[in-house]
């Protein structure tokens, strides 16, 4: 399928892609050090008189200022933070020796899964340490590739990002947006393939989106926003009122014809793609709710005068689009199957009587569908870990793709043309292995093996079940040395997301392997509210539900406590995004639980997230305190709202980037103050405020390495680690 509108509420925040480097910040007056917590002196934030009523709670907000970032009391607070943070980790012996071996872990060849558009093949590759990965081209995948589009060449902190292109149906154009420091905003241009320069075209003002081409390489479809009304609300602003346009080649935006709207309903996510055989154009609705559900309208591009018609109309389902024959889709849904199924809807009979079901549910979720030449492969998830099964276009078993182990693989994809297609393999000890699949006689070889500096021959990982507060089984993953003596002394990392539907699986990464070698045992949960076992479960970790998050993540701390993996004192928590969220909740319910927490541009404030760019769109996961029936569950486990006075909270490390607009940075600006003023005991409060950083993506490699040993750092000294 082509590139694709997409909507990520929340990412999970994953070791070894958050941001780094000590940040410049702009000059003010110094704020002097008041707040005193025995072993530490933290800046005064002022509290003022601001106070909310809720449905006649009143409940105060002491720390608003803070939300104006920009303010020169809140860039001198900013500022004194960060020199306590960085000066605090500067005293750690082991942070350069961190450095120093992270640098080497990651200094490996990265490569993508190659794709294909255009008759050509695509994928990118870092050498290593190349702040972002470059863009290449070649004839086919065993060709010599050549460079397509290199972003480092566009600022010399690698902080401009890749982050969408699409190729013309003649191969002999791309589009490809950039982002800057972070940020989800987007700015599309057009490249010449051939000669590799640029076309004076400029889009501007998308988020969310993909592009996709009208097959006569006219011009490309793509979502985008309103400007933002006022001067520098960028970051801020909500987003609301998503429009399709399509922009001709060779004409200013103010030409770009507007495809699809709905003013009436502004917080619609709209998304348009033009079919692989360029008949159709397709528009995909969603819209904020506690199930994933989507509407499908097409247009048939080959019709003169044709419009654009409703062919799914009704919400309570999701819809995803997985190609077509003619007037025949696919979709993979979870219409009457909260884990998955796929249908066909012939577009000469579309009343539901007449749709077919090609492959039903089964035991496990359905993950994701792709289709490469005719067949379609469906990656399921059996306990959080892939399984792909092929099936030709009338729903026949015909195979299983065989894995190497247990482990994460997407569904192999590509176009209805292709004779092999590729898929890659990693998991929690295994670098990344990208296989080349004859679609033919479905076998496999590799095609790029991942060479990196780690010998994962003493490590070793199992999946263990806990029982949840309710009974509910909880699946987790544990990585360690075969020869781990369970004593109750080691330090263990423990990771989780849980919200959104997101599913959390196996993966290798350099910065878990530097936890491993420091003798460290790395535990990955995998909580309701997240994707791993379809709707269902998706569903009881929301809204009035979402207390089963943390009831499942405490329970999985008190498991490896009580089966002697480790201690309350060796336990360090991690989470980003909603995970931050799940730290916050989880260390205010239960302090004496966790040795230290490190909570990545955290959702915090749970009575004001909805105020702040695209945070309206999380309220079908969370629901929102303007709900007079939601605002108490959401004030009950707030976690800007739960700090006790006097408590003694473990060693807590936040981060935040002062350009997220995904995750508004306040969130973390007021619990950080809100944390240092409430703590009673020794363990240091600290937060991380970088600079030219968003909420992950697009983050160079020197940034992702500093961060993360200042991550390791701290975490290692607040478990009482030295480096072997």
């Amino acid at each position: 399928m082509r590139a694709r509108a997409f909507l990520a509420l929340l990412l999970p925040a994953f070791l070894g892609s958050c941001t780094g480097t000590r940040p410049p910040v702009a000059s003010a007056t110094p704020v002097p050090m008041a707040t005193k917590a025995r072993a530490f002196t933290y800046p005064a934030a002022r509290k003022s008189d601001v106070v909310d009523d809720y449905h006649g709670t009143k409940v105060a907000d002491p720390y608003r200022w803070l939300e104006d970032a920009d303010s020169p009391e809140s860039r001198a607070w900013i500022e004194a933070q960060n020199a306590l943070t960085f000066g605090h980790l500067e005293k750690i012996p082991e942070r350069t020796k961190l450095r120093e071996r992270l640098t080497k872990l990651w200094n490996y060849e990265r490569v993508s899964t190659p794709w294909t558009a255009g008759g050509r093949w695509f994928w990118s590759r870092n050498d290593g340490l190349q702040n972002q990965s470059v863009l290449f081209t070649a004839s086919s995948p065993d060709a010599k590739p050549v460079v397509l589009f290199d972003p480092n060449a566009l600022s010399t902190d690698g902080t401009v990002a890749l982050s969408g292109t699409a190729i013309s149906d003649d191969g002999k154009r791309m589009a490809y947006a950039l982002s800057v420091a972070g940020s989800d905003w987007q700015e599309w241009r057009v490249r010449d393939i051939a000669t590799g320069k640029d076309l004076p075209d400029l889009v501007k003002w998308a988020k969310f989106t993909g592009a996709s081409w009208a097959a006569d390489g006219s011009g490309f479809y793509y979502s985008r926003y309103p400007a933002p009304k006022a001067e520098n609300a960028s970051l801020k602003e909500q987003n609301y009122g998503q429009q399709v346009y399509f922009h001709r080649l060779g004409d200013t935006q103010e030409k770009d014809r507007l495809v699809f709207e709905r003013p009436e309903h502004k917080e619609w996510f709209v998304g348009a793609d033009v079919t692989e055989d360029g008949r159709f154009l397709t528009i995909g609705i969603s819209r904020p709710s506690d199930i994933h559900e989507n509407l499908f309208w097409y247009q048939d591009l080959k019709k003169k005068g044709s419009a654009l018609s409703a062919l799914i109309d009704e919400w309570g389902a999701q819809y995803a689009n997985l190609g077509n024959d003619g007037s025949v889709f696919y979709f993979r849904t979870n219409l009457d199957a909260p884990r998955g199924r796929v249908i066909a809807i012939d577009l000469a009979k579309p009343d539901k009587k007449n749709w077919k079901e090609l492959v039903p549910q089964s035991a496990d979720k359905l993950d994701g569908v792709a289709i490469a030449g005719d067949t379609l492969f469906c990656a399921y998830l059996h306990d959080a870990h892939t399984v792909i099964k092929a099936y030709d276009l009338k729903g026949t078993f015909l195979r299983d793709v065989p894995l190497p182990g247990i482990g994460t693989s997407g569904a192999l994809g590509g176009r209805r043309d292709q004779k092999e297609a590729f898929y890659s393999f990693t998991n929690q000890i295994t670098p990344r292995t990208i296989y080349r699949y004859d679609l033919k006689t479905g076998a496999s070889k590799p095609w790029w093996t991942t060479k990196v500096d780690f010998d994962s021959t003493p490590y070793v990982t199992e999946q263990v079940f806990v029982a949840s507060k309710d009974g509910t089984k909880i699946p987790m993953f544990l990585t360690h040395r075969k020869d781990l003596t369970l004593d109750g002394n080691n330090p263990v990392w423990l990771d989780a997301y849980g919200g959104f539907n997101v599913s959390i699986t196996p993966g290798f990464s350099v910065s878990v392997g530097l936890w491993l070698e420091s003798g460290g045992v790395f535990a990955q949960a995998n909580l309701r509210g997240g994707g791993e076992y379809g709707e269902e479960w998706h569903l009881a970790g929301t809204k009035e539900r979402k207390q089963n998050v943390f009831d499942d993540f405490i329970a999985t701390a008190e498991w490896l406590i009580a089966n002697k993996w480790t201690k309350p004192s060796r336990l360090a928590i991690h989470g980003g995004s909603n995970g931050g969220l799940l730290m916050g909740a989880v260390m205010t319910q239960r302090p004496e639980l966790f040795g230290a927490v490190i909570a990545e541009v955290g959702v915090l404030d749970m009575l004001r997230f909805q105020r702040f760019t695209i945070g309206w769109a999380w309220v079908g996961d969370y629901g929102s305190a303007e709900d007079p029936k939601m605002f108490p569950a959401l004030y009950k486990y707030s976690p800007l709202h739960n700090l006790k006075p006097g408590t003694k909270y473990p060693a807590t490390l936040l981060t935040t980037g002062d350009h997220d607009d995904r995750v508004f940075p306040a969130h973390t600006f007021k619990f950080t103050a809100a944390l240092q003023a409430a703590q009673g005991g020794d363990a240091p409060v600290l937060v991380r405020i970088d600079t030219k950083a968003g909420h992950g993506g697009g983050k160079p490699t020197t940034k992702a390495i500093e961060e993360t040993a200042d991550r390791w750092a701290f975490t290692m000294k607040a478990l009482g680690m030295t480096l072997p």
